[in-house]
């Protein structure tokens, strides 16, 4: 293929020539220059006829504002926090950029760190185009449905459910089982608050009712504030004499969603994707090893997610004409969300402010993509 320099050329030494042949010999040389450069007859007939373009001509448009070190900048501050959508990292950067530089891993001149805050969330979108990559794998489903126990747990669906209150959380199982259920598989359950958005991650050696009933108590130690409810799945390592017991005994509001409508555990259902299988993949789980390092992974995770992963929380739904209308709030991590409450006391307040402020981002996505590839080569 030549060069548009090797073309521009060519155009030069051919167009004299063109402009004086007959009509047999300027079919002649368009016949040879189609051929040689693979324009369009049209557009050959164009270029031979008026000559090249002149040099230094401007492209028509606005001058490119966001290019090159602001960029840069950006790109890298989007691979500290997680690859986020534009509408999540938008309303965090400012403070996303002020972490960073109190923790000494960026240092920006004042013309780059005004540029850089100064972009909206469409212009981000625009300059991380070409970074961006999509992740085709999905995994498999091993809910099997219990029916002990599952008239006496009611159902929930998407209706409000205490939602603006701390400590009323979704739950669910992720099956690190590769490409296949049989055997035995490490899991993952996740939990998500529905207030603030509150995230954790525990690693379970399997999915038997005992292992979950455990996870839930660790769970309570984990939460900034007291556990309230939970809403699950049909699955039988949820709906289980063993986990309808425990709540009662202590005072947990259980709830399950319909059978076979997902929609109805959308918050942990998208965290299953933006949070487990985005970090550890679909690679198949079950050894002890690699139970301990899942578990290792999950102790910096849930940090990283709940201080510097901002979300966004759907404040209003409505229809107009057959289309349904979203509306979302300002996208903030749950850690300020937290503070946000009057309902938290002032102590766990100070304890997670303190502890956000001796946290380091970089430090904590470098330990979690280094434990996270260690995982992989064992697995693999």
């Amino acid at each position: 293929m030549m060069s548009q320099r090797s073309k521009r050329e060519m155009i030069e030494a051919i167009h004299p020539r063109y402009l004086k042949a007959n009509r047999a010999g300027k079919e002649q040389i368009l016949d040879e220059f189609v051929a040689t450069t693979g324009y369009h007859r049209k557009y050959a007939i164009r270029v031979l006829r008026h000559g090249p373009k002149p040099k230094g001509l401007k492209k028509p448009g606005r001058r490119k504002k966001y290019q090159g070190k602001v960029v840069q900048v950006l790109e890298h501050v989007w691979e500290i926090y997680g690859r986020i959508c534009s509408k999540r990292l938008h309303p965090f950067l400012s403070e996303g950029v002020a972490i960073l530089e109190r923790c000494r891993e960026l240092s920006l001149s004042p013309e780059t760190k005004q540029l850089l805050l100064s972009m909206s969330p469409a212009t981000i979108d625009r300059c991380l185009r070409k970074a961006r990559f999509t992740h085709p794998q999905r995994g498999l489903s091993t809910t099997k449905p219990g029916y002990l126990l599952k008239k006496g747990i009611p159902v929930r669906t998407f209706t409000p459910w205490e939602d603006e209150h701390p400590g009323f959380l979704e739950i669910d199982l992720v099956a690190h089982c590769g490409q296949t259920t049989e055997g035995t598989y490490l899991n993952t359950l996740t939990a998500t608050d529905l207030a603030t958005g509150w995230t954790e991650c525990l690693a379970l050696p399997n999915k038997t009712q005992f292992a979950v009933s455990q996870a839930i108590c660790e769970l309570r130690k984990c939460l900034p504030f007291p556990l309230l409810g939970l809403d699950s799945d049909n699955g039988s390592e949820f709906i289980n004499d063993t986990l309808y017991r425990y709540c009662l005994s202590e005072q947990i509001t259980f709830t399950r969603s319909r059978p076979y409508q997902k929609n109805d555990q959308a918050h942990v259902e998208q965290k299953n994707w933006s949070v487990v299988r985005h970090t550890v993949g679909y690679d198949r789980l079950e050894t002890q090893d690699e139970l301990a390092l899942l578990t290792s992974i999950y102790s910096d995770l849930r940090l990283y997610i709940n201080f510097f992963q901002p979300v966004l929380k759907l404040i209003s739904k409505h229809r107009v004409d057959g289309k349904v209308i979203l509306s979302y709030d300002q996208a903030t991590t749950p850690f300020r969300r937290v503070l946000a409450l009057d309902s938290i006391p002032v102590l766990i307040k100070a304890r997670l402010t303190d502890q956000y402020f001796h946290l380091n981002p970089v430090a904590l996505r470098s330990s979690i993509d280094s434990k996270v590839a260690l995982l992989w080569k064992i697995v693999r």
